[in-house]
């Protein structure tokens, strides 16, 4: 388990927004050239090659995809974190073992947010069990990613999104980050979508209505009641008519 003292080494304000916010150029500048970004990813300068990882941010290449697997391994963790970003923008069945094995491995909160980042959006029933070891043990800032990315298994499967639920509603009933109880109430309500009326998904609706009823915070609240609204459910919908008019909100 990581400790949540490791966010004494991060931004915390900085972790808990977007993992491509600090990476992406401006859009005004022009996108790198991808024949020159290819050749860097392989350059004896460590900086050239970050330079060409976070090009890659940006740029999608599956010619690039073996290469910022190789850079996962590299010593700075700049580079690690880029590459990791990259293959986020990048998904691809390869990268999924490497990405999983990056995360068990390494101590650097900033790579590991990155790797479940990347691994949500490589949409692979492999990724399930990390992310929901990184949601259950991570420090808050990779568990909001992790939440997120767990709302990408709704189209892996069936069985994917049953796995995924519980471990989603006991977070956000429990998890001490309202931003991560936030991203839980979105993730529950994405993957409900893909749910029959079942158990299952009368539980998830249940977590739902519970915190918007009695979660501390505001934010996490209206994350809820949106998830609701958003699912058209009957029971959910007609719940919050009677609290609107009975003056809750």
């Amino acid at each position: 388990m990581y400790d949540d003292d490791e966010l004494t080494l991060l931004d915390v304000e900085a972790e808990l927004e977007s993992p491509l916010d600090s990476m992406a150029t401006a859009a005004t500048e022009p996108k790198p050239d991808p024949e020159e970004m290819l050749c860097l990813l392989e350059a004896s300068d460590p900086n050239q090659r970050m330079l060409a990882a976070r090009a890659f941010c940006e740029l999608q290449e599956a010619r690039a995809i073996p290469a910022l697997i190789r850079l996962l391994d590299e010593t700075c963790p700049l580079i690690r974190v880029s590459a990791a970003y990259a293959l986020g923008r990048n998904p691809s069945p390869v990268a999924v073992e490497p990405l999983i094995a990056r995360y068990q491995t390494d101590f650097n909160g900033y790579v590991r947010k990155g790797v479940i980042w990347a691994l949500g959006n490589c949409r692979d029933r492999r990724a399930l069990p990390i992310l929901l070891e990184a949601l259950r043990t991570d420090i808050s800032a990779v568990r909001l990613w992790a939440a997120s990315s767990l709302a990408q298994m709704a189209e892996v499967g069936y069985e994917s999104v049953i796995a995924a639920l519980p471990p989603l509603i006991e977070a956000l009933r429990q998890d001490a980050i309202a931003a991560v109880r936030s991203n839980c109430a979105w993730a529950i309500g994405q993957l409900c979508r893909e749910l029959p009326s079942n158990v299952v998904y009368a539980t998830a609706v249940d977590a739902l209505l519970e915190t918007f009823i009695g979660d501390e915070d505001l934010g996490v609240r209206e994350d809820s009641r949106s998830a609701i609204l958003k699912l058209g459910d009957t029971r959910g919908l007609q719940m919050i008519a009677e609290l609107e008019q009975e003056g809750f909100i």
